[in-house]
């Protein structure tokens, strides 16, 4: 698949990259994502290791996860924009949020891309995006559908949030797109929609999309153990032609992308 996706000032049209979480948090559900040093040191590693863009989180969504402020939220995650953007000025950086005001105040400290995984359920969103000439990533969550159909669902709310962003004034150009894997009404519709990510691609083929499996509880046992199922879903997304896989192991990832990609 060929697509024209642009972040800061790097055109992706293919392949499969790695997109790094690098988790502000102190309660995110892989330990070892959280921030415990220099933002800047662990971003850089990060990039020796394969990543093309570093996204930054403020707040856990994962289930059960406290509650975070827009203005706490702003207080984790804009001194780490700060320090990588000062640190490292072409590497593209994303920021997880679904506050327009954090998004706004993350664009002013640096970063290039907005990863709402609310699908703009936030009034302002799309504006804040467009006014700001940043990307947009923007995942789908049916965890409160009340719509049977799994991949009507996705396709109705993805469609309808790109709608938003078109008619606010976004670039076709700056948006991509994640099916939310952790975030249906259960395991095994993670599950199903892993395994027909290809088909919802080919619904909403005019872009390209981000897989986000890293880790994550669907595949079962502790969070340590899933490094191996999380690579079996990296050989799909490249077999798929996703365009970003979202993940927390950049060097083995990486390593598998390579490897699937010749």
């Amino acid at each position: 698949m060929k697509y024209n996706f642009k972040i800061r000032d790097k055109v992706f049209t293919g392949g499969t990259h790695v997109m790094a979480i690098l988790n502000a948090t102190p309660d995110s559900f892989y330990s070892v994502s959280r921030l415990q040093n220099d933002a800047a040191e662990r971003a850089g590693k990060m990039i020796k290791q394969g990543a093309e863009i570093i996204d930054i989180g403020g707040q856990s969504t994962r289930p059960g996860a406290a509650a975070v402020s827009s203005l706490e939220e702003m207080g984790r995650v804009l001194p780490v924009v700060e320090a990588i953007r000062a640190e490292y000025p072409d590497i593209p950086i994303s920021v997880d949020t679904f506050f327009p005001e954090v998004a706004q105040a993350s664009v002013a400290a640096g970063a290039d891309m907005i990863n709402d995984v609310s699908c703009l359920a936030h009034g302002g969103m799309a504006r804040v995006i467009a006014e700001s000439g940043t990307a947009a990533c923007i995942m789908h969550d049916r965890r409160k559908s009340k719509i049977d159909d799994l991949f009507f669902d996705k396709t109705l709310g993805l469609n309808n949030a790109v709608d938003k962003l078109i008619k606010a004034g976004v670039s076709k150009d700056k948006i991509l797109l994640d099916g939310g894997i952790g975030f249906n009404r259960s395991n095994d519709e993670d599950w199903e929609l892993l395994r027909g990510y290809a088909k919802l691609m080919e619904e909403i083929s005019e872009y390209p999309f981000l897989l986000g499996t890293s880790r994550k509880s669907m595949f079962g046992g502790a969070v340590e153990t899933r490094l191996s199922a999380t690579l079996d879903s990296t050989i799909q997304a490249v077999k798929a032609g996703v365009l970003f896989v979202r993940v927390h192991d950049v060097a083995e990832n990486k390593a598998i992308i390579d490897m699937f990609s010749k």
